[in-house]
This record gives structure tokens, sequence and C-alpha cells, in this order.
């Protein structure tokens, strides 16, 4: 198994990097949130996942660790290939589908291209307790923290504003701010939307 490969970057794509090890060019596939970390520097590393098919070997690559493991969650998950699990991986960042999961927020894991009700379902079943374990979460932190923002939802739907683009500015909101009230969220959102 590769862990990590660190050497010279030849070439950066959103999707893909070629870095060079002592002179063997290493083709390694990357999500979109991968892509944004890397630095544009010449030496960089990236933590690796090798996966092996009888017609291929696919290298994938991740900046931070995080992002890996939970990659190999996502691809244990029945029906949830490699390109499914880089794709959720683009769409969001690790944080949010470990929020997602951990507090059984089927409509944020649905909204990724290619996931439909019955596999997001069968991702939060088959991983939320790996997901709170590994990640040390605190599912009454995750369940208020969800209601407040959902409270939030419909405060703001009634002033006006649409569903979908208040959803996006509280997530962001939630984001920086995971124990924000109800109240402030309201107000940090009114000046965003």
């Amino acid at each position: 198994m590769i862990t990590y490969i660190q050497g010279r970057l030849v070439e950066k794509t959103p999707t893909e990097v070629v870095i060079d090890c002592n002179g063997i060019g290493y083709h390694v596939n990357i999500s979109l949130h991968t892509f944004s970390l890397i630095p544009n520097e010449e030496k960089i590393k990236l933590f690796t996942f090798l996966q092996i098919k009888e017609d291929a070997h696919t290298l994938y690559g991740f900046v931070e660790k995080q992002e890996r493991e939970l990659f190999k969650l996502l691809i244990s998950v029945s029906g949830v290939g490699a390109s499914i699990a880089r794709t959720m991986l683009s769409s969001l960042a690790p944080q949010q589908i470990i929020q997602a999961i951990a507090s059984n927020d089927v409509t944020t894991i649905q909204s990724i291209k290619g996931i439909g009700a019955k596999t997001a379902q069968r991702v939060i079943l088959d991983l939320k307790d790996k997901v709170l374990n590994v990640y040390a979460l605190d599912e009454v932190s995750l369940i208020s923290n969800n209601t407040n923002k959902e409270e939030a939802l419909s405060a703001l739907e009634v002033l006006g504003f649409t569903r979908k683009i208040a959803e996006k500015v509280l997530e962001k909101i939630v984001k920086q701010e995971p124990n924000a009230s109800v109240e402030n969220l309201i107000k940090q959102a009114l000046k965003n939307l």
C-alpha cells in the first residue's frame, strides 16, 4: 500500500495531478477539495489510497488525512464507488459530509450529483456510528445545531427568502460557528442575503 507520495508537482488540474518522485511520474486522482488545498509550490505531499481492480490500479490523493479516511469510509458503502466518493468530496467539504452523516441530513447528501435517496440513506445508515466514533462527535450538540439551523431556515422562509438560497447561507454560517443560536443565525443570514 502506498501511504503517501512526496515529490515535485509536474501537472495540476482540478481532477488530477502528476507528481515526479525520483524520475517516476505518478498520476494521482484528486477531489476539488484537495485541488483547492494544494499549495502552489514545487514540492508537495499527498496522502494516498491505491485502489486495485482487475483492469486498473488507480491512485487517489488527498492533502489531509481526514479526507482520505472519509474517502475510505465512503467507498465501504455498497453502491458508492471511488468515482462517487470523489464526487462527494468535490461537492462538499469533508466536514460537511461528516456533519450530514452524523445528523441524518439526507437532503444534503442527496444534493450531490449522482446520489439518489436510497444511496443517501444507505450512506447515513452504514456510516453514522463509524463517523460518530471516529470523529468523536457529540450527537446531542449535532441535534441542537441542526434544530437551530432548521428554525432559522423556517424564519427566513417566513421573511420571504427562498429555501435553497437561505440554506446555502446558513450552511456557511454553521460551518464557521457550529454552536450559534437561532437568533445569531438569523441575524448573520440577513446580512448575507
